[in-house]
Order: C-alpha cells, then structure tokens, then sequence
C-alpha cells in the first residue's frame, strides 16, 4: 500500500458579491465551514489560470452579474492506497461527502513517501 497526496479541483457558486477578491473570501470561509472540524486536514486554496494569449497567471475567479464562480484547489493525503487511481476515487468520496453538489475534479496524484 502506497501513500498519495491528492489534489482536486472544485467550482464554488457565490452569489450577491461586488469583486473577484469578496468572492474568493467568501468562497473559502464557505469551503472551509463544511469541511472543518471533521475534514480540517484538507487544505483550501484559490486555484489559478493562465491567460490563454499571454500565458500569465490569474486567480481563478469570474464575476458577471454580482454572482461569480471561484476555483477551488483542494488537497489532501491519502494513506495505503492500491494505486493513484484508489487515492483520487478515496479523495473524491470523502470530500464530496462534505461537499455535496459542488463539481470535482481530480487535477494530480502525487505518491509521497
């Protein structure tokens, strides 16, 4: 068995906000409430993309009509797992779990020792 760190990528909703930076607070306090105190090994951040014409990094946030979509990254460690593919579906289902009717995807699986 295999220890894996996996890392996931989750599209969170918020609604009535004013800026890509209100949003993003917003999105990880709400993120962060239904993980923890259960899940509070699994670490939340912003995730970033890159502009498609000048290769630069951004936040992933977009806002259009005081409702924006925030890209989470999500990470957590897996322990005695079969292979990477045990530790994403492991992952997958244990967050989910807490966060119901939020899109997952799994982004890297990474053995650690």
């Amino acid at each position: 068995m295999t220890n894996y760190h996996v890392t996931l990528e989750a599209a969170w909703l918020v609604r009535d906000v004013k800026s890509g930076d209100d949003a993003i607070g917003v999105a990880i306090s709400e993120a962060g409430k239904r993980l923890n105190p259960k899940l509070d090994y699994v670490e939340v951040d912003v995730g970033t993309t890159f502009c498609p014409s000048c290769n630069e990094p951004f936040s992933s946030v977009f806002v259009a009509a005081n409702t924006a979509i925030v890209g989470l990254v999500l990470e957590m460690k897996v322990f005695d797992a079969e292979s990477d593919e045990h530790a994403a579906r492991i992952a997958k289902s244990v967050i989910g779990r807490a966060l119901r009717d939020v899109p997952l995807d799994v982004v890297e699986v990474e053995e650690f020792e």
